[in-house]
């Protein structure tokens, strides 16, 4: 888990110095970042008790990695030896949570990153523990999805060239096809993931 936790840091450290090489002095705001994503989340499990609705437990495991993302940033942010918050991580992670409500752990979770404007990393183990999203699917998706999130980079994302639906269907549902037929535990599974997004792009993105 240690080097797997560190791989994380190091692409969060690198992805964010895409977007701006001196990203740690910019000021940016990880904590609303986490909030905004944390509502689109409570839009997927369903919250409308005047109508039939079902947890879409992908896109709810989707959102939940996208906010990893913000959280490691938040985190790389408030730590600067990188060794000492994967440490942390680690401990946090494998710490076993109560089963909780899904909805109340969100709230909490929510709760606890507007009043300390930051990202609550326990209160987010017991979001996934909420989830069932156990680590190595976090890592899982969270290398895919870092992935995706440099191809887009390189693709025109920031200046607004990039095109999000390839043959009519997102970019995310590409990635988890791609990610089923590659082996995620390999050295070469980032590199051969851009490849076929690469591939793929070129061929139905128009």
């Amino acid at each position: 888990m240690q080097a797997q936790i560190q791989t994380m840091l190091a692409l969060q450290d690198s992805m964010n110095s895409k977007v701006h090489p001196q990203w740690r002095e910019q000021g940016y705001e990880w904590y609303r970042a986490v909030w905004v994503e944390c509502a689109e989340l409570m839009d997927h499990y369903g919250w409308k008790w005047w109508k039939k609705q079902q947890p879409d437990w992908e896109q709810v495991k989707l959102e939940l990695i996208d906010i990893w993302h913000f959280g490691l940033s938040d985190l790389l942010m408030q730590h600067e030896d990188a060794s000492h918050l994967s440490s942390i991580l680690e401990a946090a992670l494998r710490e076993s949570c109560a089963a909780q409500d899904f909805r109340v752990a969100l709230e909490n979770f929510v709760e606890a990153t507007l009043v300390q404007r930051a990202f609550d990393l326990s209160a987010f183990a017991q979001l996934m523990a909420a989830a069932d999203l156990g680590f190595e699917d976090l890592y899982r998706g969270y290398v895919g999805k870092n992935v995706l999130n440099f191809f887009r980079q390189d693709h025109g994302y920031k200046d607004g060239t990039y095109i999000k639906l390839w043959g009519g269907r997102e970019d995310n549902e590409h990635l988890v096809e791609l990610m089923a037929g590659l082996d995620v535990a390999g050295a070469s599974f980032k590199d051969d993931l851009y490849a076929a997004l690469q591939q793929r792009y070129r061929e139905l993105a128009r």
